[in-house]
């Protein structure tokens, strides 16, 4: 029987990310995992509080290079209703960014994290498939389908929707579906992309380029089953015509590079992010549709407060309300990204004119004000940014005012 300080469970990006967090923190760390099988095609935007994250953590000079930076984003309205939101813009040097973000590709990202944590001296990991766990008030147990016993002083379950870890620690879930899927896939084009990510919304979703190195871009593509049956099954020449039309020829010929794929849309939240000697991280916490470049950059965010948490230089010994504390942490950014999200996918997909006559006022609103579009842009790179710079800019507004007001 092994015992570590910390075990996780699940080895995608999100346990990746905790297992070398937490080993550059100090702790004693295994990360239990069946092999991943499987090609990834999709991509991920990285916001600039994830990529700093992950400069800290030493890793990003060897991510950069598979990158392209998200400097522009802007959103058009491609429905045919009544209703339709003027074009709106938002530019990374608008918050003195030199970018939002950058888009990598899940697969680069991962063989990265696995050179990682092959180096990291404070990792060990168990290539086997977890068959149980069971949590005490002192200690937590893990068994293999081959038969191993783990025994660690703390445990986050980075095991997906259907987290086994979740379900020993007796945390419910609220699930809810939606109407549609995601068709996700690579392309080529002839005009250059410009580092500007284009997101149409259409009736059955968002439709969103997002750039990659030279001339290439991933798409995000969400429309009915039915439909992304239809496009995953077409020839790549057909595929790629029809995804130059959509796009209105903006990057002019376009060439899918292969087969895409196609994921169903849902969001699942956990009841609790953490209890006692378990915390919840990535899809075993939380998961809802690729909108808004949320859902790994949400994942990272929960490492960052594990790692603050488990540093070995608070405590030698981990809490026994560890999870608690880490969920009290967590709770309203998760709940209020999930929500947002939510709520802006279901507002594109309602007939509904009401409905429509609000986000159309809303993007006309973002496009008049400056000020308040800034603290959105700021809001979406990393939560609390826009709120603080405002409160700061009204103070120092403020104290010149008082200033004046004392010399007269």
């Amino acid at each position: 029987m092994q015992h570590y300080e910390i075990a996780i469970v699940g080895g995608g990006l999100a346990g990746s990310v905790a297992a070398l967090a937490l080993g550059r923190a100090g702790r004693k760390v295994c990360l239990v995992a069946a092999p991943v099988t499987g090609d990834d095609g999709r991509t991920t935007a990285l916001m600039d509080q994830s990529v700093r994250y992950l400069e800290r953590l030493g890793i990003w000079d060897r991510i950069a290079p598979s990158t392209a930076a998200l400097s522009i984003m802007q959103i058009l309205d491609g429905t045919n209703r009544l209703l339709r939101a003027p074009p709106a813009q938002f530019r990374a040097s608008d918050i003195s960014l030199a970018a939002f973000g950058y888009n990598i590709p899940n697969k680069a990202l991962a063989e990265v994290l696995d050179t990682a944590l092959a180096a990291e001296p404070n990792v060990t990991r168990i290539a086997e498939t977890v068959a149980s766990v069971a949590v005490s008030t002192d200690k937590v147990s893990i068994s293999t389908a081959d038969g191993e016993i783990i025994e660690a002083d703390f445990v986050i379950g980075a095991d997906g929707r259907k987290s086994i870890t979740r379900e020993a620690a007796g945390i419910g879930v609220k699930t809810w579906s939606y109407p549609q899927s995601a068709v996700v896939l690579i392309f080529s084009h002839t005009l250059p992309h410009g580092n500007v990510s284009t997101e149409f919304h259409t009736e059955s979703g968002p439709f969103t380029q997002v750039p990659l190195p030279g001339s290439r871009s991933s798409l995000v593509w969400v429309v009915r089953p039915e439909e992304a049956a239809r496009l995953v099954a077409l020839p790549l020449d057909e595929l790629s015509a029809t995804v130059e039309t959509r796009m209105q020829s903006l990057l002019g010929k376009v060439t899918v590079e292969r087969q895409a794929q196609a994921w169903p849309l849902s969001s699942m939240m956990a009841e609790r992010f953490g209890s006692g000697r378990v915390a919840l991280i990535g899809e075993a916490a939380h998961a809802f549709p690729p909108i808004g470049a949320q859902g790994l950059n949400l994942s990272l965010r929960d490492s960052m407060t594990l790692a603050d948490l488990l540093s070995a230089t608070r405590d030698k010994a981990i809490p026994a309300d560890a999870g608690d504390r880490y969920n009290r942490r967590r709770r309203v950014d998760v709940m209020s990204r999930t929500v947002s999200v939510d709520l802006l996918n279901r507002s594109l997909l309602s007939d509904f004119l009401p409905v429509q006559m609000v986000r159309t006022a809303g993007i006309h609103v973002l496009n008049a004000v400056s000020p308040l579009r800034n603290v959105l842009m700021q809001e979406g790179v990393e939560p609390g940014r826009g709120v603080k710079n405002l409160v700061m800019g009204l103070g120092k507004g403020l104290k010149a005012g008082l200033k004046q007001q004392i010399r007269r």
